[in-house]
C-alpha cells in the first residue's frame, strides 16, 4: 500500500531485512498538513513537512530517501535517535561502582554518541498506534558496545495540532549503568535543497546563562562559564554566524557551536523553553522545549556538501542540531548532573521542537 504523503518519500525504498528484523517508513501527520516521516533504523528522522509565511510546505530536516543511503549516511547520525550515551566520554572510559569500563573510540580520542553501533544504528521495533504516534521499542544487551546492564528502552514519537513533534524516552535497566539519550535532528528550517541553505543568518535564542567549555578534543574542561561577553551569549537573538568564527578559543575547538549549552531551570527535570529560532527568509520558527538539564548546539560543522533526500545536498553549515541531553563526559565529572540509571529506576526524558511562522 503506497503511503500518501507530502514528503514525496516512498514506503518500499525504506523496506528490508537486516540481521531478521524489518525496516520501514512510518508517517505522522495532523490535520494541518504538517507531516514528519520516520524509519526505524535508528529512529531516523527523514523528513518533517512544515509550511513557510506564505504557505509553502517544504521538508525542514536532513535526511536521506532509502534505507541504503540511511545506513551508509557520510552523516553515520544524521537526525537519528542516539544511545546509550549522547556526546562524548573522554577516551571512552568511565568507573561505575569500582569497575573501568572500556567504550569505543569514534571520535578523536574519545567516545561518541553510543559508539558505532549504537542506537542510531539499529533496527528498532516498531508499532504505529494512530496517525499521529509511532511507538519505538529497542533491548540493548548487558555488555552491548561495552555499557553494562540491560537497558530496554521505548520511545514514543507524536505530532500535536500546534505542529509540534513531541519525542519521549523511557528506560529501564536490570544493572547499574548510564542513559543519555537524544535526537540528532539537523533541521535546515529554509528546506533543504541543492544546495541547501546556509543556518548562519537564523536568528537563534538559548535560554542558558552558562555553557560548558571544551579542550581541543571536544572535551568538557570541568568547568561552567557565564555565556556574558562571549559568542556564546544567545539569551537574546543573534544571528547564529554573528560570532560563530570570533577569535575565541571555544569557537576554534568547536569548529563553531558544537557546545552544551546549561538550560536555566526552576527545578530539575520541568519540562521548559529551551531555544528559538527563526528563519528569515521563510519565517519558518522552531521552538525547543525539554526536562534535560543541558542542550548541545551544533552547527553543521564538518559536513562536505554530501547528497540527501531528492538530490538536496548538506554543506557545511546547512543545518543546526539542538540535542537535549546531560552533559558531556558527565559519568567522568562528579559535579555534572547524574546520569547513573539503577534497577528499579524508570529513566525519561521529553523533548519538544515546535514549527511555527514569524510573520
Amino acid at each position: 500500500m503506497e503511503i500518501k504523503n507530502q514528503c514525496g518519500l516512498k514506503r518500499e525504498d525504506f523496506q528490508t531485512e537486516i540481521q531478521g528484523k524489518k525496516t520501514d517508513l512510518y508517517i505522522l501527520k495532523n490535520k494541518k498538513n504538517f507531516e514528519v516521516a520516520i524509519t526505524n533504523y535508528g529512529g531516523a528522522l527523514v523528513a518533517i513537512m512544515t509550511p513557510d509565511r506564505n504557505g509553502k510546505l517544504a521538508n525542514v530536516i536532513q535526511g536521506h530517501d532509502n534505507i541504503e543511503e540511511v545506513i551508509s549516511s557520510p552523516e553515520p547520525f544524521l537526525s537519528t535517535l542516539i544511545g546509550r550515551y549522547g556526546n562524548r566520554i573522554c577516551k571512552g572510559t568511565f568507573t561505575l561502582d569500582g569497575k573501568e569500563y572500556k567504550l569505543a573510540i569514534n571520535n578523536g580520542p574519545n567516545h561518541l554518541h553510543g559508539g558505532p553501533t549504537g542506537f542510531h544504528a539499529r533496527v528498532w521495533e516498531a508499532e504505529q498506534t494512530d496517525e499521529s504516534t509511532l511507538k519505538l521499542h529497542y533491548i540493548s544487551p548487558d555488555g552491548e558496545e561495552g555499557f553494562p546492564g540491560t537497558l530496554d528502552m521505548t520511545v514514543i514519537y507524536s505530532v500535536t495540532e500546534d505542529n509540534e513533534l513531541v519525542i519521549d524516552y523511557k528506560g529501564t535497566t536490570d544493572k547499574k549503568t548510564i542513559v543519555n539519550m537524544t535526537n540528532h535532528g539537523f533541521f535546515s528550517l529554509a528546506g533543504i535543497d541543492n544546495p541547501t541553505p546556509t543556518i548562519e543568518h537564523l536568528k537563534c535564542q538559548i535560554n542558558a546563562d552558562f555553557f560548558i567549555p571544551i579542550d581541543d578534543t571536544s572535551i568538557p574542561t570541568g568547568e561552567v562559564v557565564s555565556v556574558k561577553g562571549t559568542p556564546f551569549d544567545f539569551t537574546t537573538m543573534h544571528e547564529v554566524g554573528e560570532r560563530i568564527d570570533a577569535d575565541d578559543i571555544q569557537t576554534k575547538n568547536g569548529a563553531g557551536y558544537d557546545h552544551c549549552f546549561v538550560l536555566n531551570k526552576k527545578e530539575d527535570g520541568e519540562l521548559s523553553f529551551a531555544a528559538k529560532v527563526i528563519e528569515p527568509v521563510t519565517g519558518r520558527t522552531m521552538e525547543v522545549y525539554t526536562t534535560e538539564p543541558g542542550v548541545q548546539v551544533y552547527t553543521d560543522n564538518w559536513a562536505d556538501g554530501y547528497k540527501g533526500q531528492h538530490g538536496a545536498t548538506f554543506p557545511r553549515r546547512s543545518a543546526i542540531c539542538f540535542e537535549a541531553q546531560h552533559f558531556p563526559d558527565s559519568p567522568n565529572r562528579g559535579h555534572f548532573p547524574s546520569v547513573v540509571l539503577c534497577p528499579r529506576e524508570t529513566y525519561t526524558q521529553k523533548t519538544v521542537y515546535k514549527f511555527g511562522i514569524e510573520e
